[in-house]
């Protein structure tokens, strides 16, 4: 085998990103590893639950906005029916979400969580919350403005209003 083609299936983790791409490859790289790191805590407690991502984002959301009807976190999660469906089943079967009627529109389904799911919630956030603390203490007096103001910057512009409703963007 000629040696050009030995390690054709193996990175070569060592080698420097191109510079002549013209993309952020350094900045999709930390985007990775913060990620992986920031959901890694989360994702072991979610399992030993018999959850995933999709059941936090839930609880997240549900937990942000009580009462919050389905067709909006449809809109948030940008997610089928039929997918929060399933995840919304077994959120409720298992305690951690309430439905109820809406009092004007009976259609309307309004989501609340239950003690359980607070808990679990505040369980799941204290890890997550105490990685973004460490990190913004790290940087100089207005770099927590800075990272919401990137981040609000990273969503679509479409999504802003939903991001002011949630009271996301309040200290920009």
């Amino acid at each position: 085998m000629a040696e050009s083609q030995k390690n054709v299936n193996k990175a070569d983790i060592n080698s420097a990103v191109p510079d002549d791409t013209g993309l952020p490859l350094d900045i999709m790289g930390l985007f990775f590893f913060a990620y992986r790191d920031f959901t890694g805590d989360a994702d072991a407690l979610l399992e030993r639950q018999g959850f995933g991502r999709a059941h936090h984002r839930v609880l997240y959301f549900v937990n942000l906005r009580p009462g919050m009807p389905v067709a909006d976190l449809l809109d948030i999660l940008k997610i089928t029916k039929q997918s929060l469906a399933r995840v919304l089943r077994q959120l409720i079967d298992n305690g951690y979400i309430a439905q109820k009627t809406g009092h004007a529109d009976r259609r309307q389904r309004l989501l609340y969580a239950t003690d359980k799911g607070r808990t679990l919630f505040a369980t799941l956030s204290a890890t997550q919350a105490s990685r973004i603390d460490d990190a913004i203490a790290a940087l100089p007096p207005d770099g927590a403005r800075m990272v919401r103001q990137f981040l609000v910057s990273m969503v679509e512009p479409s999504d802003h209003t939903v991001l002011d409703r949630l009271n996301l963007t309040v200290n920009l």
